[in-house]
Order: C-alpha cells, then structure tokens, then sequence
C-alpha cells in the first residue's frame, strides 16, 4: 500500500501541489502536517508510520518533506528497513523498494559519515592550533572579575533583586546565578 505524507514549515503554506502529487502517485491514505521538518516529534508522521504494515511504502514530495538532515534522514530510512517499510520520492525519483535506491541510500550514508569525520578532524585541528597559541577555545565570558565583584556587592543589599542586577551587567539571572551561586540561595532566601 503506498501511504502519502505531506508537510508545510508554516501556516502561510499550503501542501496542495504535494497533495495532488501524492494522490496522482496512488496513495491510498495521505497525512497532511504543518511543522518545522526540524522537529523530531511530528504527530502526523508518526501516526502514518503507526499506520504502515510490512511492505507499505511511504511516498514523499521530496526528502526534504521527511527530514531536515542527512543524519536525521538516514534513521528514519534505517527505522523503515528494520520494518520492511519502503520510500519513495515524487520528484526526485528514489525508490528504496528496488537496488538502486537503497543504492543511494547507502551513498548518501557514506557521505554524511565523511561529512562528520571532516568536521571532527576541523573541530580538533582549530581547537589544538588555539591551545599552540595560549588560548582557550570557547565562548568568551560573560562576566568580568570586576564585573563579578561588583554584582557581588550589588547582591548584599536586600532592596536590590538578581533581575536587577542582571540587567544592569546585560546577562540574564541564570548568567549571574552561575558564576555566583549564592546569589540563587539569597533570592530563595527572600522568597
């Protein structure tokens, strides 16, 4: 059975070209959704794929409608081989019920793997040539010493509140709760 699923980022947008695509592909049951493709938690994915027996397929506008990420794409394709689920794609044509897409699939697996070694090898080269330097790699601080001391005084008077002092620094009270513990058990103190 081949099972439709279309979805928009936003409520401005609307799946009709999707829609009718899916239904000239022969779905038989389409889930229609409006989320970011980013989010993990997609109520009407879930519940075409809670719908999917062993050798449905599922059919996509383009892959981009199914996942956001190459990672993200790759498990979910390897979450519909583990269910004997297939794939396939309106406009670019994959199809991973035949060899030549899982072909692809597998080529696709085999880049995003390259991708993130690259990014790991890159990471640790910038991070090594930092430390060569002196430096510590990280985002800088937030607060100075005397930033610090300062707000440290600020905090012994009753009359003045973390939110107030945070906002005079430009950080948020969690920023100045984390460099100054006590200032979290003064506040719970006043409450």
């Amino acid at each position: 059975m081949l099972i439709g699923y279309a979805r928009v980022s936003t409520r401005d947008q609307k799946a009709h070209l999707q829609l009718d695509a899916l239904r000239e592909a022969g779905c038989e049951k389409i889930f229609e959704e409006t989320a970011s493709g980013a989010r993990r938690d997609r109520p009407e994915l879930n519940a075409a794929l809670d719908f999917m027996r062993s050798g449905d397929t599922l059919v996509v506008w383009k892959l981009d409608r199914l996942a956001r990420s190459t990672r993200q794409l790759l498990e979910t394709v390897e979450l519909f081989d583990q269910r004997q689920i297939g794939l396939k794609t309106i406009t670019q044509n994959i199809d991973t019920t035949n060899a030549g897409g899982r072909l692809i699939f597998t080529v696709f697996g085999a880049i995003a793997e390259f991708e993130r070694e690259i990014i790991r090898e890159r990471t640790r080269a910038g991070l090594d040539a930092t430390r060569s330097r002196g430096r510590k790699g990280g985002r800088p601080r937030s607060l100075s010493d005397k930033d610090l001391k300062q707000a440290r005084a600020l905090l012994t008077d009753p009359e003045i509140t973390v939110e107030e002092v945070a906002r005079r620094f430009g950080v948020g009270p969690s920023t100045l709760y984390r460099y100054l513990p006590a200032a979290r058990q003064a506040a719970q103190d006043e409450a």
